[in-house]
């Protein structure tokens, strides 16, 4: 198998950081170049592992070169602007930046259609949180009421996460029908009930000391059912990122969600 050169895009954050160190870990996998907001043109960026440097820039079209994927951790107008570059030069792009609307959707759809290459967008990484997804869909016709709690660190300004949101929209579906949602009739605090989507409440925190934390109760008359999942630190999310890589050059198209390439 050809081996696949990766731009990450955002290596400064939190996330880019990690992804630049998996890439020095797989063999088949080369880290070519490097994006931030904060780098100077024409500076370069040493490897976690000692290996080496690589080129570092402000802007993609500085360090795109011979790169075969861009993995993006930035927002969603960097997540957007990644793809306008990319795209059109054949590179493929991977991004778990949350925010996307439906437009931006469409416009990636558009994108990898008329270039033939692959984008893959996903809410989340965490293999357990993809499964707890499909889990979560599968339980969803049983019952009447479901609860959705996510707690994050408290840098993460979208609330609720993506995730959550990916949690909401696959049991709503699995359910056929919104779930049943209880209103306060006294609410002392505004808010309290949390939001709401096709009944399924939704409850957001953001605290330091977090990562990534879903816990999705589903109540019928006289039990429950409890499905959570926990990312005790970053690295949770890497091995999904390294399989989204490697399927992302060879699946044209758009795809949303982790489970389309996990075989679920």
């Amino acid at each position: 198998m050809q081996d696949i050169n990766v731009v990450v895009h955002g290596v400064f954050g939190k996330m880019g950081r990690e992804v630049l160190d998996v890439l020095c870990r797989e063999a088949d996998l080369n880290p070519t170049g490097a994006v931030s907001r904060s780098a100077e043109p024409g500076a370069s960026s040493t490897l976690p592992d000692g290996s080496g440097t690589i080129p570092l820039s402000n802007s993609l079209q500085d360090v795109i070169g011979a790169a075969h994927v861009v993995v993006d951790f930035t927002t969603a107008s960097g997540a957007l602007a990644a793809m306008r570059t990319a795209v059109p030069r054949g590179v493929n792009v991977v991004t778990g930046t949350s925010g996307l609307s439906d437009l931006d959707l469409q416009e990636a759809e558009s994108l990898a259609r008329e270039h033939q290459v692959g984008i893959i967008v996903a809410p989340n990484f965490a293999l357990g949180g993809v499964l707890m997804i499909h889990l979560a869909k599968i339980a969803a016709r049983f019952f009447d009421y479901a609860d959705l709690n996510e707690v994050h660190h408290e840098a993460k300004v979208d609330a609720p996460s993506g995730t959550a949101m990916a949690i909401a929209r696959a049991v709503a579906e699995g359910k056929g029908r919104p779930f049943l949602a209880p209103k306060a009739e006294k609410e002392t605090i505004p808010g309290t009930r949390g939001g709401e989507h096709e009944g399924v409440t939704i409850h957001s925190g953001r605290m330091p000391g977090r990562v990534a934390h879903h816990e999705l109760v589903f109540g019928m008359l006289g039990q429950t059912l409890t499905i959570r999942h926990d990312s005790i630190n970053r690295e949770s999310f890497m091995p999904g990122v390294v399989i989204a890589i490697r399927e992302a050059v060879k699946k044209p198209g758009l795809t949303i969600g982790l489970e389309k390439i996990m075989g679920l």
